[in-house]
Order: C-alpha cells, then sequence, then structure tokens
C-alpha cells in the first residue's frame, strides 16, 4: 500500500508539472457541467424587458432553476428556485415520460415554461402540477401560485394568448382554467379507452414535431383540437425490463404498412361551448401535421399530409362560413419534408411559407386570398428556421447556410424583396430567438471548441451585453484539460460518383505511429453530424478519445440534412445503401492518411447510427475492423408509419425493398467484433429489435457481444447509467483496436 501511495503521489506531481489533467468519462458527467455556465430554455418577454432561461444548479447541473436577466438595468437574479417547491425524486406519468422523450427535454426541477402576453408572469410545470409566477412591480411583491394541486397528472399545459386561462390535458381531456377566478371547464368529456381529445398520437409527437393537439385563437373565443381514435393501430405487446420486474405494456404502436389513428378535427366556443367540426375529405388515411390560426380570427389554417407523404396541403377553414380552401399544395416524387416556417402576419393579409419546390429550402411570401406574391430567398443553400418578422421595417429575419453548411448564421432580407444580408457576425454556430418586435435576439453561440455563449443583440447584430459569457479562462469548468484540446480539421471529399461530402477529423497531438480510428455515425435523414457546433458530453467523449491516442471521424453522408433536397433523395426505397457507400468512401479517405492504421478502424452510432454501424460491419467488413451500435433499427418493418414509410414506402407494396433494407440478409457479411446495446424499456426503437438480430445472430453461430440496459427509453438516460455506457464502448474499442490500451 505504501508503495501504491508514492507512486499516485508521484504521477499527481507529474500530470500536475506538465499541465495535464486527463479528461476523464466521469468528469465529463461531474458537476459542475464542462459545458461551463451558459443557460438554456431562452426567451425573450413580451414587453422586451427581460431575458429568462433555465440554469443547472451548480451542485447538480442537471436540476433546473428558472432565471431572469433584466436588459436594462444588467442584473441577474433567481425567479424560482425548484428547491423551494419541490424536492425529491419527480413520480411522472407514463404520458409525461414519453411526452420528455419525444422532447428530449431531460434533468429535474423546472424544465420548461412560458410567459404570460404581458410579460408579467411566467407558468411553468413542476412534479405534475402548474404554477403561476408573478413578476414584482411597484405594487406587489413577486409571488408563486399554484393552480392545478390535483391527483391526476395534467400534461401539454398552455397559456392562452391574453393569459386569461390556462389550458392542459387531463385523463384525455381537454380543460381550461380561468387564472383569476380559478374556475375550470371541460372542453371535452367523451375522451377516454381509445379516444384522445387535445392530444398529439405518437407519430406526430415522434415524427412530425407536433407536440399538442389543441391551438388557442388569438382573442381566445375559439379553440381548435383534434378527436385522435386508436382502435384502428395494431396493440404491441413489448415487455420493459426493470431490474426487479418485468411489465408487459400494450402499447399502440403503428408498424411500417399497418393502420394509423382516425383524426378529426373541431373548434369550439370557449363561452358557449358550440363546437364545429370541419371536414378533412374523404380520404381518411392521412396525417393532420400542423395547426395554426391566422391573425384575424376567422382562419383556422391545418396542414394534411397524404399517406405516402408525396402530397402537403395548407387548408384554411373559416370559422364564420364553415368554408374551407387550399392554400398552398406541396408535390414530391419522393416526399415532401415538414417545416415550423409558416407565420402570419399582423396585416391579417399575408403570411410567409417555406417550401422545397426549386430544390432548397426557401421562404415565399403569400397573400391569403391572391396566393403567391414572391420567393424571398433563393439559392443553392438552405433556409433553416423562420425566426422574426419587422413589419414595421418591413424584414424578414431567418437562420440558415448561405456561408457555410456547417454553420448556422442569422440572415434578412426585405419583405419586399431584395438582398440577403448576413447578420451574426462570429463564424460557427448560432441559435436565436428575437422579441415580439423582432428589435433585438438572444444569441446563443458555439463552436466545435467552445461552449455555448448567450449574447443579446440589436436586431442588425450589434451586441448589446452578455447573458453568459462563458469564455474559458482560468475558472472555467474546461480549463485544466486546454492543453490537451484537440482542434479538429474540417474538410470535404468527392466520391466516386463526384458526390462532395463533408467530415470533421481529429488526430492525436502527438503522431508517433499509425493510430486506430473510431468513426461516428448517424447517417440518417433529418440530421447533421458535421457542424461547427459545441457537441457537449459526446464531443467530450471524441476528446477523451483523440487523448487515449485514437483517431475519430465523422462524415455526413447523403440523406444528411441542410443540403437540399437532391442530397437526401437517394435513400429514398433504400436505406443502408448509398449511406454505407458514402461512409465506406469516407473510410478510403481515412487509408490515405500516412497515421491512419487502415486495419484498425471502428465505426460507432445510436439509434439510426446503430442501424448504420451494423449495416457497416454487415455490408463493409473488408473496411470495418469493429462497431458498436446502439439503440439499432434492425428491420424497418417494425418501426412507425410515418418515418418509415417516408423514405421506404408502404410494406404492403414495396416488401423486396424493406427486406433489402433489414440488416438480416446481410448478417453473414460480418467480419470483425460487434457491441449492440439497447435500453429494455424502449418505446421508439422498440427493444425487439435487439432481440431479434440477437437471436438471429445466434442461430447463425455468428459471434457477437451485447449490453442492454434495464427500464432505460431510447436516450438511455440517467448520469452513471452514461458513464457506464461510454466506458462500455470505450473498453470494447480498446480490447479490438488497441488491446495495448486496455486498463
Amino acid at each position: 500500500m505504501q508503495h501504491l501511495l508514492a507512486f499516485l503521489l508521484l504521477l499527481s506531481v507529474s500530470v500536475s508539472a506538465f499541465g495535464q489533467t486527463p479528461l476523464s468519462i466521469e468528469r465529463i458527467f461531474s458537476s459542475p457541467s464542462l459545458d461551463g455556465s451558459a443557460p438554456r430554455t431562452l426567451a425573450i418577454s413580451p414587453d422586451g424587458q427581460r431575458v429568462t432561461f433555465l440554469r443547472g444548479k451548480q451542485d447538480d447541473y442537471e436540476r433546473y432553476d428558472l432565471w431572469a436577466y433584466q436588459i436594462e438595468s444588467g442584473k441577474t437574479e433567481m425567479l424560482v428556485n425548484s428547491d423551494d417547491l419541490h424536492q425529491g425524486d419527480e413520480q411522472l406519468s407514463d404520458e409525461e415520460k414519453a411526452r420528455r422523450e419525444r422532447l428530449r427535454l431531460s434533468g429535474s426541477g423546472i424544465v420548461d415554461y412560458s410567459w404570460s402576453s404581458d410579460g408579467k408572469a411566467l407558468l411553468f410545470p413542476l412534479a405534475g402540477d402548474v404554477y403561476y409566477y408573478q413578476l414584482a412591480d411597484g405594487k406587489r411583491a413577486a409571488s408563486v401560485k399554484k393552480l392545478l394541486d390535483t391527483p391526476e397528472f395534467e400534461t401539454d399545459i398552455q397559456l392562452s394568448p391574453n393569459s386569461t386561462y390556462i389550458s392542459f390535458i387531463r385523463d384525455q381531456n381537454l380543460y381550461v382554467l380561468n387564472i383569476e377566478t380559478g374556475k375550470e371547464t371541460a372542453i371535452t368529456r367523451q375522451g377516454g379507452g381509445h379516444i384522445k381529445y387535445g392530444m398529439a398520437e405518437f407519430v406526430a409527437q415522434e415524427e412530425m414535431g407536433r407536440l399538442t393537439g389543441y391551438w388557442w385563437s388569438p382573442d381566445e373565443r375559439h379553440i381548435a383540437f383534434t378527436r385522435v381514435d386508436e382502435a384502428p393501430v395494431e396493440v404491441i405487446t413489448r415487455s420493459e425490463i426493470y431490474a426487479d420486474s418485468i411489465e408487459m405494456i400494450e402499447q399502440k404502436y403503428p408498424l411500417a404498412g399497418t393502420d394509423n389513428v382516425d383524426v378529426q378535427l373541431a373548434i369550439q366556443n370557449v363561452s358557449s361551448g358550440k363546437r364545429q367540426w370541419i371536414d378533412l375529405g374523404k380520404e381518411k388515411d392521412i396525417y393532420l401535421a400542423r395547426g395554426e390560426w391566422a391573425k384575424d380570427n376567422v382562419h383556422f389554417t391545418y396542414q394534411i399530409q397524404s399517406r405516402n407523404q408525396q402530397q402537403l396541403v395548407l387548408w384554411a377553414f373559416n370559422i364564420n362560413t364553415d368554408q374551407q380552401r387550399p392554400l398552398i399544395t406541396e408535390t414530391s416524387d419522393t416526399w415532401v419534408n415538414l417545416h415550423k416556417a409558416l407565420r402570419f402576419l399582423d396585416d391579417q393579409a399575408h403570411f410567409i411559407w417555406a417550401s422545397e419546390r426549386d430544390g432548397y429550402k426557401h421562404l415565399y411570401l403569400y397573400h391569403l386570398q391572391h396566393g403567391l406574391v414572391r420567393q424571398l430567398t433563393q439559392g443553392d443553400w438552405v433556409v433553416t428556421s423562420l425566426d422574426a418578422v419587422d413589419e414595421t421595417n418591413q424584414q424578414v429575419y431567418f437562420s440558415g447556410r448561405k456561408d457555410s453548411v456547417i454553420e448556422n448564421h442569422v440572415y434578412r432580407v426585405p419583405l419586399g424583396g431584395g438582398e440577403v444580408v448576413r447578420v451574426s457576425q462570429r463564424d460557427g454556430f448560432h441559435s436565436v430567438k428575437f422579441s415580439e418586435n423582432a428589435l433585438i435576439y438572444v444569441d446563443n453561440f458555439s463552436t466545435i471548441n467552445s461552449p455555448p455563449q448567450v449574447s443579446v443583440h440589436q436586431a442588425n447584430g450589434k451586441q448589446l451585453t452578455w447573458l453568459a459569457e462563458n469564455a474559458i479562462n482560468a475558472e472555467h469548468p474546461l480549463a485544466p484539460y486546454q492543453t490537451q484540446w484537440v482542434q479538429p480539421e474540417f474538410g470535404t471529399l468527392t466520391t466516386q460518383d463526384d458526390a462532395r461530402l463533408h467530415y470533421r477529423l481529429y488526430k492525436p497531438k502527438t503522431i508517433k505511429h499509425k493510430h486506430p480510428v473510431i468513426v461516428f455515425v448517424y447517417g440518417g435523414p433529418g440530421v447533421q453530424v458535421v457542424t461547427n457546433k459545441w457537441y457537449g458530453q459526446r464531443g467530450l467523449l471524441m476528446q477523451h478519445w483523440v487523448n487515449k491516442g485514437y483517431v475519430v471521424f465523422s462524415i455526413d453522408n447523403r440523406g444528411s440534412k441542410y443540403r437540399g433536397k437532391a442530397f437526401e433523395d437517394p435513400l429514398y426505397l433504400k436505406m443502408g445503401e448509398v449511406e454505407v457507400r458514402d461512409q465506406i468512401e469516407g473510410v478510403k479517405f481515412l487509408r490515405t492518411l500516412p497515421y491512419v492504421d487502415p486495419q484498425r478502424i471502428g465505426i460507432y452510432g445510436h439509434s439510426y447510427g446503430g442501424y448504420m454501424s451494423i449495416m457497416s460491419m454487415f455490408k463493409g467488413a473488408d473496411y470495418f475492423a469493429a462497431g458498436v451500435a446502439g439503440a439499432p433499427v434492425t428491420d424497418w418493418r417494425l418501426y412507425d408509419t410515418h418515418y418509415t414509410e417516408r423514405y421506404m414506402g408502404d410494406p404492403r407494396q414495396v416488401d423486396d425493398a424493406y427486406t433489402a433494407a433489414s440488416v438480416f440478409p446481410h448478417a453473414d457479411g460480418l467480419g470483425g467484433p460487434l457491441l449492440i446495446y439497447h435500453g429494455m424499456a424502449d418505446d421508439n426503437v422498440l427493444f425487439t429489435h435487439a432481440t431479434m438480430l440477437y437471436k438471429h445472430l445466434q442461430d447463425s453461430a455468428i459471434p457477437f457481444e451485447s449490453m442492454d440496459y434495464p427500464g432505460k427509453k431510447h436516450s438511455i438516460r440517467g448520469k452513471n447509467t452514461q458513464i457506464h455506457l461510454f466506458y462500455t464502448i470505450s473498453n470494447f474499442f480498446d480490447r479490438n483496436l488497441r488491446p495495448d490500451m486496455v486498463e
């Protein structure tokens, strides 16, 4: 023991002398967060006086409190300490757990909030109840009021546009509550069993990005809502395996090629209770993708997507006449991507809409009665979001990739048409929130080497103040690791069939020999991996790997996002083909590098990335020596309708395409070690995907490794669980790519 203590003391002195602090996996998940002090869930109050945000506690970065920054005084203060309202574990309902999984909301305490329309109060849920926080003013002190205190767990809690009511879902029905009087009114009462009112069905939440099933009119007089009948949807029985129990869950899950829910749409007068049903047409096998009121309080618009997703129609329903008409129809030979870039203007005559009709997502100005006015943006680049409209100064603010595919910048363009002008100044990745009058915005900025910095700006880009400078100085949690920090290289390569692909490459600071490689992949549609953006805990894991001597590489294959429709379309009906070929092109590039060992290249991904890892190992054994697949899809027939059929068609019509895209026909090609891990309560990529592959490999006498996580869903959340997961992945690669590194 004495010799061990002496050795550890010598080691600590040596590390200190050279300024080296190893970035351990434990430290990646410890407090204070290595991301630093940057807040999340930023918003500007409607009166433009405050910026609010959520910030993790110093001793527990995953438990959040509500904070505010006063723009005029420069004062930052905590508004609500979550521990003052609820301590201990929060017992979330199954519906809320699923909702947070769809929203990718993690942590505890106050995880979400919304402003009242007058900027004097905020609403937030906590532990199944609802709280209303009123800011201090000259007449009263700040106060917190619990608006709901019930044994039931309410979800999808919203403030009405003028902050007269809150609305929520309870027991599959829609309710409203008058904040001043406390009077509660049931908008619907017939919900239960297969029938859900005001609730978004599974595929709407998971695949369409529609997390609600009801919408207030701007004047609060009417509320539109859905009636969803889940009876047609097949029931799958899946197991949720926990450490000490197994629960058999009967879940309504629309597998590809099976029936979806029946959806209806109604509008109800809140005061009188009068209800109008909207005729959604003779074809019932459709998707209700979006809903939104025009500013005139008369037209409710909704988007209907065909089952094959090759047509999207924006409809407008007039509540005064019960008449409706199509405003826009989008079509495609492959699929039409959904978006959230619809903005009705205060003039009550115009709206802005995004379309990929010219091959790239761009903004268009429309008149409610007369149709298209003009295209506002154009070029071989994409708009990523519509951020604000300043009707007074006739400017439209949006984010896009005009200057760089791997960076996100803020731009403006005149409503009347004209030159696109870049607003954001620093190179990197900008995510912004504008004030309602579009005069100021909050910028959450980062690069691959710099954790998020939050600042407040005028609409012209001029910085007003830091909200969280989060500079990596001597006090920053990342400071001890800067001497060994590796800044990755970005570049492009061209495939044999002339596709231009972007990559990101980390290489060890000291090159002494040929190094092993870990390829991190996602590869599926709707996602981009190669960005000049802070990559959080997974990015820190890459630093951990490169410090151990690995080269770490990622490439965005065809099918991934933000390169235009033509870049996405090659995977249509052919998942697992062009993506794998492009990843192999990346390996061919790696083999040209003098410091890469071509025989020691591994691949790792999660979800679609897990599918890609398996397909790459099965179809690219000459290129990949070892693979880790997390929560992988193994047969697309087992995945849901909306996502799968968008890219693969209906399996009842193209069964051969599904067989080819499944991993099973290719399993005999496995030539190296494979590790598969999965959450045993996953309700998205069902655990069945893993167990079916386990059995197939076992029946074929093909060796593999597995690590399954009791009680965990698709994201495998939990601090210690993630530490275990990162060690499992790292140890696997150490054993198989660097046996000399095994500890």
